[in-house]
């Protein structure tokens, strides 16, 4: 099973030469000064990987645009306070999808209580559709079952490809949705998995993206892949966001960076002086927010 089709011819004119370009709405990230840098967010249907080193910020960034994007779906009126002026004309996600393989529910959602306030958790939790793939994952592995518990939704067969289940997961839940793949660095470690089955998925699952309308999130730790995997991944995916530390000179004080690798449709739209690498910080109150602008070159 795969996120593949065949190419369609279409009709000489079906595509008049005078025909207006399709119009292109956008998500936001709910990161109010980056959705203002972007012009309101990303593109419908765009598959975005998150990149970077272990607590540099990808989940959280990830916990606090579904959050603010949950509460502002549920009180329309809060859209200006969580999300800022540039995103007026923006849709949201019907809907939060967050898929693990080797992390369970239970383990996510104490980790986001443990980060954030109660009131980002409340909406998390409430909100989100959870997929736990770990019976699969672990199931040829020395870990014992009793370690692991089933998910809630088991896959059901033993046999059943790790795989399949994604996609299935992904046909029934995807539309309109804002989808997290947490992580592509468990998912490539499991044994039944690929890396060439999993380049393979990802541009499918670009394809398919572009029919759902939503935005999907794959979550990766930097260097855990051959460089060879990683790039064909990064060139597989519409956007790219790496999240890295850095030292300030003379100074043993870390700092979290976030910066757009790649964008197809977003980064020809920008001007020189926004394609800048951001200082983050991360709050409780406030969730992942950018701090000011750093130009890059």
């Amino acid at each position: 099973m795969a996120l593949t089709g065949e190419a369609v011819a279409q009709p000489e004119d079906s595509f008049p030469a005078d025909a207006a370009p399709p119009t292109i709405r956008r998500i936001p990230t709910a990161i109010a000064d980056l959705d203002a840098i972007v012009e309101g967010g990303f593109p419908e249907g765009s598959v975005v990987l998150l990149m970077g080193e272990e607590g540099a910020g990808m989940r959280e960034y990830v916990y606090t645009s579904a959050a603010k994007l949950t509460i502002v779906r549920e009180d329309p009126r809060l859209r200006s306070f969580y999300l800022g002026p540039g995103c007026d004309d923006s849709v949201l996600p019907e809907r939060v999808c967050y898929a693990t393989f080797a992390r369970s529910r239970d383990v996510v959602l104490r980790e986001f209580a443990a980060s954030l306030n109660e009131d980002y958790y409340r909406a998390f939790r409430r909100a989100t559709v959870f997929k736990d793939f770990s019976a699969p994952y672990f199931r040829r592995t020395v870990v014992p079952a009793t370690w692991t518990e089933p998910p809630v939704t088991p896959l059901g067969a033993p046999s059943e490809n790790l795989l399949e289940g994604l996609v299935a997961f992904l046909e029934e839940n995807g539309p309109h949705a804002m989808v997290v793949l947490d992580s592509l660095s468990d998912f490539v470690d499991a044994e039944t998995v690929d890396a060439r089955d999993l380049v393979s998925t990802i541009k499918g699952l670009q394809r398919a993206a572009k029919r759902w309308d939503g935005i999907v999130y794959l979550l990766l730790t930097r260097d855990i892949l051959e460089p060879r995997v990683e790039r064909m991944i990064v060139d597989s995916v519409d956007g790219c966001l790496v999240f890295e530390w850095s030292r300030y000179l003379r100074s043993s004080k870390r700092q979290r960076y976030l910066y757009v690798e790649k964008f197809t449709s977003v980064l020809p739209h920008l001007p020189m002086e926004k394609i800048a690498r951001f200082p983050i910080m991360i709050t409780t109150r406030q969730g992942l927010v950018v701090v000011y602008m750093e130009r890059i070159g």
